[in-house]
């Protein structure tokens, strides 16, 4: 059980053999946060529903969000500033039109292979 942090290392284990694979599969601690960050944003239907439309369009303004989502416009903003703070979405100026794309490229492959797609 050389993967046992000397804090855990009195605890009983059954398969020692297993627990260091799975405190090996678990990771940093940090790394751990990092997807958990990343899934609380999916975890929302409003901002999913913006990212699947995102990711299967390419940029769309607010507006054109909102009509696609059923959300209004200040929730469409909202949501996408949380993205953005996040580095998931990005807008690009266009004139006086935003357009936002999806930039997270783990997401994007998250949602091209249907891990969040609709159930069929």
């Amino acid at each position: 059980m050389h993967l046992v942090p000397a804090d855990r290392a009195h605890h009983r284990t059954i398969d020692g053999h297993q627990v260091c694979e799975a405190i090996a599969a678990i990771g940093d601690a940090g790394h751990v946060r990092a997807w958990a960050d990343r899934f609380a944003l999916l975890a929302d239907p409003g901002r999913l529903a913006l990212l699947l439309a995102l990711h299967q369009t390419g940029p769309m303004a607010v507006s054109d969000l909102a009509v696609a989502s059923g959300m209004r416009d200040p929730a469409v903003s909202q949501a996408l500033r949380l993205l953005r703070a996040a580095g998931t979405v990005a807008g690009e100026r266009d004139g006086r039109i935003v357009r936002y794309r999806l930039t997270d490229a783990v997401i994007a492959e998250l949602l091209e292979h249907g891990v969040l797609g609709r159930a069929d």
